[in-house]
Formats: C-alpha cells, structure tokens, sequence
C-alpha cells in the first residue's frame, strides 16, 4: 500500500469488508507510539447538533493530547501553527 501525494491511502476491499467498514462509514487517525491507526468513529448520538458534536470531538482531542504528554502550549501550537513569525510589538 503506498500514500498518495495527497496523503490518501486506499483500505483493501478484504479489509473494509472484515472490519465492516461501508461507504461514509467515518474514521480517525490516530498516532500511538510511533504506529498509524485507522479507528472507526461512532456515529454521534441521536439529536446532537453540529456544535455540540465539534464540542465533544475538540474535548476528546484534548484528552488524547494529553495522554500522550503534549503540554497546552504544544496542543495550541499544532492548531494554530508556530508563533515565530508574528510581531512580538
């Protein structure tokens, strides 16, 4: 299997088919301990808004950050990008 230059992989049939994974069916990418993986998302539940579900996956982002040892600072520097190019004046 090899990345795109677009970063795209594509999952083999075989794979999708034993890991029951249908079209639109949503993942995630996770890095642990230097290993890349793909884990199936849950749908979110029934009645949840779009802002409540950007709420629960931004809290859930933070929590896995965290576990893997990144300080805010480093957690905000990923969102937002280095600050070494804005004027400190």
């Amino acid at each position: 299997m090899r990345v795109t230059s677009k970063g795209q992989v594509t999952i083999p049939k075989h794979v999708r088919d034993r890991a029951n994974m249908p079209p639109g069916t949503e993942v995630e990418v996770v890095l642990e301990n230097g290993r890349v993986m793909l884990v199936r998302r849950e749908p979110p539940p029934e009645g949840e808004t779009r802002g409540q579900r950007m709420v629960r996956e931004l809290a859930e982002a933070g929590r896995r950050a965290r576990h893997n040892g990144l300080t805010a600072d480093e957690i905000m520097e990923m969102t937002r990008g280095p600050f070494d190019d804005v004027d400190a004046g």
